[in-house]
């Protein structure tokens, strides 16, 4: 592990920093002024000045309220003035910080009697990609050249702490368990709870992307490893504004790796395309917007070659070819109108359709590929569609940041999904297929209330989810199919959260605190088919606090230590515990758990912050426990090849590391960001049965591993109107369930041009220009072993136009 974290500092190659946002690098500050009997007074003058030189900031009086406000205050140490005719002028001193927006200094008095004036200090930070609180980093897409005109997966890759897994899911600190937001809500784009579809939303459409290490309690509880908020663009310049963009690229230039015989080709050459448009008018007191995005992509979305061995001694050779085509259009829309100076209503809408056909090939040959056992071809004919409408109303009081927010969700998302096989045998051929049809609706209602204080704020509300996910699928056999058709038929998922939360912060001189509870009911029934061959309805309730609290101490202006500590939970998606068996494969299945419960996570963390000259350090060292650890379990049916891996409840498991970030302006050319993370995985001995399709116990020994990832890149900034960008990722090898994975590297590059006066960019982009990024794994089980690669498309180019007006 040393060699590890050295070399994170030794491999400073070129590592390019993204466009980065401070928390809060702009504050308003609010006060009211009073006389000693405590009567407002109206149009005092306030003043704001510099502490170190006495330098004039900002000028405001007080309103017929007594109350005064300042906007767009940056951190730092100031002075504040107050004078009024027939008082003494006072002056008071004002940090203000980094972790409110808002900064209400409450009551202020003058008196008509001589006083002396109060000496000032206050803190000014850098702005930096890690937020002052450490809770969270914030990037803009605009800044990832290398990977623009991707998807919003892709754009992530490169992102500290960021990491892709196997079967493509996104994975923080060695763990998918990350809940994934939009504009920060859970959406059907990207689900409830948990995270899907990534791979598909076009990154044009998204401004920027927070990482939630250590979320506060106004969050929802779910996502043990954090949560990662994709923020769409938006846009309220007055009159008509927008921007309008394509791009388009190629793939699968080159062949990884030949087929197995018998195989269809693989696709080469993808053809990928996204046009999309903005567009925003804002005039007096209405703002409407339209943002849509339409993607199309072929894909070679899997090339995997596997080699299965069984203590029987029969080896089998393995080839899971998938030609991906994907079309995904979306539209968002809707209007902010201002009622008054105190209330806006926000009214928005989004519509979504994805539509993919995969065509398949995998063909099972013995070992020396002499004889072929069985060709198994399909096509999966799947189409999805997402609607949402929001409602928002914020209520303003007298102060500033005192606020009442009421949201209202509704979601409404369909799965239509087809598979048609045609399963080839030595002996006969046969036809075989099924039928998917889900509706999920969601409602979502939600309160917030925010008051700020003078050294911090006061956060509290509550949430009501109703969530309801009616399924049928139907199978459809054909001669000799090995389809299981009594595994089919109906469910449904049922799913009631009320939660309350109260979240306090403190901020002084030198000490933070932010102390919150969040209190969750959960009630999950999940009804099936009475006539399905191995599960029954089950479901669960709880009742658990989730509490947060974070201490934090300023050493000075350029240092910073921070604790924390969280406790989460990970329910299971609804595809987690459904009960019908997919077929990707004939002879890997992969089926739910109707009996699958949720895991509880308790997290530490400590995390240090330095602020250097043009540039930043950051490092945080974590802890995590989890109980009820959820994972996939594969299990053989005595006298079968087949495998069927089941979603299970694994007991212990622990997730230790360590976290480095380092970004620096070296000069006006260069500057670099690198980051590292080390971590080791824990897994202590268990033993689980799966039911499906016969119950097959299972158990494990104790199982850790020591793994992690580096990430360096370099920006060149060659004039006012180029820029270069590369980017190189080395994964470790890393424990995954029942197995391992190998390690992976990949080097990206991008270029970016600036034209029409800085209204128009031009760029140039390829991900995996060296080709070199493939999957490997092993996986051992009771009776089996087998060991697989999948040299899947990584490799893309593309290139793009897009105009501001």
């Amino acid at each position: 592990m040393t060699h590890f974290i050295f070399s994170t500092f030794v491999a400073i190659l070129l590592f390019s920093p993204v466009d980065i946002y401070s928390q809060f690098s702009k504050v308003t500050v609010s006060g009211t002024v009073k006389d000693e009997s405590k009567t407002v007074l109206a149009y005092v003058n306030v003043v704001l000045k510099q502490a170190a030189d006495s330098t004039f900031v900002l000028g405001t009086i007080s309103n017929e309220k007594g109350i005064f406000s300042f906007g767009n205050v940056n951190s730092g140490n100031y002075i504040l003035e107050l004078t009024y005719v027939g008082f003494e002028a006072k002056k008071q001193a004002v940090l203000v910080g980094t972790l409110s927006a808002f900064l209400d200094l409450g009551e202020i008095y003058l008196v008509k009697t001589p006083g002396r004036l109060d000496s000032v200090m206050v803190k000014a930070t850098q702005q930096s990609g890690v937020s002052d609180k450490m809770d969270k980093k914030t990037f803009s897409i605009a800044g990832n050249i290398s990977q623009a005109g991707g998807s919003v997966l892709q754009a992530m890759n490169n992102l500290p702490g960021v990491t892709i897994s196997q079967d493509g899911k996104l994975q923080l600190r060695g763990s998918d368990k990350v809940s994934v937001l939009i504009d920060g809500k859970q959406t059907a784009l990207t689900g409830f709870g948990g995270q899907e579809g990534l791979d598909n939303i076009p990154a044009s459409a998204i401004e920027k992307i927070e990482i939630i290490n250590n979320p506060s309690a106004r969050y929802d509880a779910n996502g043990n490893a954090g949560i990662i908020n994709i923020i769409y663009k938006t846009n309220k310049q007055q009159g008509l504004n927008g921007k309008l963009a394509l791009t388009t690229g190629l793939g699968a230039l080159w062949q990884k790796r030949a087929n197995l015989p018998d195989v269809r080709p693989q696709y080469q050459g993808t053809p990928k395309i996204n046009p999309s448009v903005l567009l925003n008018y804002r005039k007096n007191k209405v703002n409407t917007f339209v943002n849509a995005d339409w993607l199309y992509t072929e894909t070679l979305n899997r090339n995997e070659f596997t080699t299965r061995f069984y203590d029987t001694g029969e080896i089998i050779q393995q080839q899971v070819k998938r030609n991906r085509n994907t079309s995904y259009a979306t539209v968002k829309t809707g209007f902010d109108y201002t009622i008054n100076n105190q209330n806006t209503l926000s009214i928005s809408g989004l519509f979504n359709r994805e539509k993919i056909i995969d065509h398949g090939d995998i063909p099972y040959f013995n070992n020396d590929l002499t004889k072929r056992n069985r060709l198994w071809l399909f096509v999966e004919d799947e189409v999805k569609y997402t609607a949402t409408a929001s409602a928002a109303y914020q209520h303003k009081f007298s102060r500033p940041g005192h606020l009442l927010n009421a949201n209202y969700n509704y979601t409404w998302h369909r799965e239509d999904e087809k598979y048609f096989f045609t399963n080839i045998l030595p002996l006969f051929t046969g036809e075989d297929a099924f039928k998917l049809l889900s509706d999920e609706h969601v409602n979502d209602f939600a309160l917030d209330y925010q008051r700020p204080l003078k050294h911090g704020r006061l956060e509290a509300g509550m949430k009501l989810r109703y969530r309801t996910i009616p399924i049928n699928m139907q199978f459809y056999p054909g001669i000799n199919s090995p389809i299981d058709s009594s595994a089919g038929g109906y469910a449904n998922y049922k799913e009631t959260i009320p939660a309350l939360y109260g979240n306090y912060i403190y901020e002084s001189k030198k000490i933070e605190v932010e102390a919150g509870l969040r209190l969750e009911h959960v009630r999950v029934d999940y009804e099936v088919n009475p006539n399905h061959n191995t599960y029954k309805s089950d479901g669960y309730t709880y009742n658990q606090p989730f509490p947060n609290l974070r201490f934090a101490y300023k050493i000075n202006d350029n240092n910073k230590f921070s604790v924390f500590f969280n406790r989460r939970v990970d329910r299971p998606n609804e595809v987690d515990i459904r009960i019908f068996p997919k077929y990707d494969e004939p002879e890997l299945l992969k089926v739910g758990n109707p009996a699958l419960r949720p895991q509880f996570t308790n997290s530490i963390e400590l995390g240090y912050k330095r602020g250097r000259s043009k540039g930043t350090f950051y490092a945080a060292v974590y802890h995590r426990m989890t109980n009820g650890t959820i994972t996939r379990i594969a299990t053989q049916v005595p006298g079968s090849t087949i495998l069927y891996n089941v979603f299970q409840n694994a007991g212990r498991s622990y997730n230790t590391g360590l976290e480095l970030v380092l970004q620096q302006q070296l000069s006006p050319v260069f500057s670099y960001n690198i980051s590292s993370n080390v971590y080791r995985n824990t897994i202590n001995a268990f033993s689980v049965t799966n039911k499906y399709p016969v119950p097959i116990v299972y158990s494990s020994g104790r199982d850790l591993a020591t793994s992690g990832n580096i990430k360096v890149n370099g920006m060149f900034h060659f004039s006012k109107q180029v820029e270069l960008q590369v980017t190189a990722i080395y994964l470790a090898p890393d424990i995954i369930p029942q197995g391992k994975i190998g390690a992976r590297t990949s080097v990206d590059i991008g270029v970016k041009k600036q034209v029409q006066k800085g209204r128009g960019e031009l760029f140039f982009n390829g991900t995996d220009i060296l080709n070199t990024l493939n999957i490997k794994k092993e996986i051992t089980g009771t009776g089996f072993r087998y060991e697989t690669v999948d040299y899947y498309e990584t490799q893309v180019f593309r290139m793009g136009y897009g105009y501001k007006f």
